[in-house]
């Protein structure tokens, strides 16, 4: 499994409980992908969202996000952390 971080961009105002809810719609569907969503973070001022997942591929975790109404702008792989 592979280490991803993804950006979201035009969430702006974007709430805490908002977060919450596209967090657990990612839960809930993210097995049939082999992904896992660890964490989610936002910036409500900018309107950016971050994800770290472990997943098989980029693409896996794009199609969560796809099917659960919010696609990545941005997906990186993260191959290093401490």
């Amino acid at each position: 499994m592979a280490t991803f971080m993804d950006v979201h961009t035009g969430m702006k105002g974007i709430t805490s409980e908002q977060l919450m809810a596209a967090h657990r719609a990612d839960l809930a569907i993210e097995a049939e992908e082999g992904v896992h969503f660890e964490k989610a973070w936002a910036d409500p001022e900018a309107g950016t969202v971050y994800c770290l997942s472990t997943a098989p591929s980029a693409d896996a975790v794009q199609r969560i996000h796809e099917r659960t109404g919010h696609p990545a702008n941005e997906i990186h792989p993260v191959p290093l952390s401490v």
